[in-house]
């Protein structure tokens, strides 16, 4: 296949899909929540910075994790069939997933309360799902290791 933009070569619009996504090359934020309309949330308030991808179901966390390579995963702590915990020890069995920063998303505590939280499920923070779009974005840029 002729490179797209060689001079020289006629346009091809069918080559313009060899050339790589520029979603792909965004930071990648994994949520895993049952309510689908937080993952919804959560790329609206992140904006065009990052691409989000949300699971709704905490079953395929671990194979959605390994196909999508994310940077950090936001995960529910209450969810139905599988508990964050839970998601959290199949995400740390996998060599694939186990170095991913996780932080618990939850519902359950106000912004204020948050921080209490630490230690509380394991080795990973939580955030409050009603945290403001600053305190969100510090916590993701923090673990991704990117300036905001």
């Amino acid at each position: 296949m002729a490179h797209p933009l060689r001079p020289g070569q006629p346009y091809d619009p069918a080559s313009m899909s060899a050339l790589p996504d520029p979603q792909r090359a965004k930071p990648c934020v994994l949520v895993i929540d049952d309510d689908e309309a937080v993952g919804w949330a959560i790329a609206r308030r992140l904006g065009t910075d990052f691409r989000v991808v949300a699971v709704g179901d905490p079953a395929f966390a671990v194979t959605v994790a390994l196909q999508e390579r994310p940077g950090i995963i936001l995960c529910d702590i209450n969810m139905p069939r599988m508990q964050g915990d839970e998601v959290a020890f199949a995400l740390s069995q996998d060599p694939g997933t186990a170095d991913i920063p996780l932080v618990y998303l939850t519902a359950l505590v106000s912004p204020e309360e948050a921080p209490e939280l630490a230690g509380v499920f394991g080795d990973h923070p939580a955030i409050s799902k009603s945290a403001s779009t600053e305190e969100l974005r510090e916590v993701i840029t923090y673990f991704l290791g990117v300036e905001d």
